[in-house]
């Protein structure tokens, strides 16, 4: 009840203040695991890739930010789970291979960090995850400004395809599965960008 408060709130209030519009979302699987890997330009990017869709996201989120009052319990109750400082630890990775064989939802963004210009490496824990959980793994794209009143745009597209992959090494099995999620994710960047 809580999430789904939350949830509805933020979307009209990404409405409103950012003009959100959201495309593809027919694309996320009804059921079953499912790993949203998305570009990352802002703060605010986690609950733009959630808020329009019926299902439940989760997210890793710091651990430091557990420990802050009220802040703490209210990303809990809104499904993250927490990641040490310096790396995805096993702990994490154990728990979003449970949610995920679970038929959870998770968003992940595998640059790791904000990246306004496409030039950070993406690194190979998004892909590992999906393969290794066995999750489908869509592409999202998030483009625009959050500036107040501006325009952001979030869209989903089809399913990658990963069962190529899986017969390869696994360091070059992860390393093609990372550059194949981010080839996808830039396309739909791409192709909004040719809209304009």
């Amino acid at each position: 009840m809580f999430y789904t408060f939350c949830k509805n709130l933020l979307y009209v209030l990404y409405r409103f203040f950012f003009r959100l519009e959201v495309k593809g979302k027919h694309h996320v699987p009804q059921t079953g695991g499912v790993v949203l890997c998305a570009n990352h330009i802002s703060n605010f990017d986690p609950p733009t890739i959630g808020i329009a869709l019926k299902r439940k996201v989760r997210f890793m989120a710091k651990a430091e930010l557990f420990k802050v009052p009220v802040l703490g319990s209210i990303i809990s109750a809104l499904g993250a789970f927490p990641v040490k400082r310096g790396g995805v630890g096993k702990e994490a990775i154990k728990t979003a291979f449970q949610l995920l064989r679970s038929g959870e939802i998770m968003g992940i963004f595998p640059e790791g960090t904000r990246n306004m210009s496409g030039d950070v490496a993406a690194k190979k824990g998004a892909a590992m995850i999906a393969l290794k959980s066995g999750a489908a793994v869509v592409p999202v794209s998030i483009s625009g400004s959050y500036k107040l009143f501006g325009k952001v745009t979030v869209t989903y597209g089809p399913p990658i395809d990963m069962q190529d992959l899986l017969d390869a090494k696994d360091s070059d099995m992860l390393e093609q599965a990372t550059e194949r999620i981010m080839k996808h994710i830039y396309a739909l960047i791409d192709s909004k960008s040719q809209e304009q």
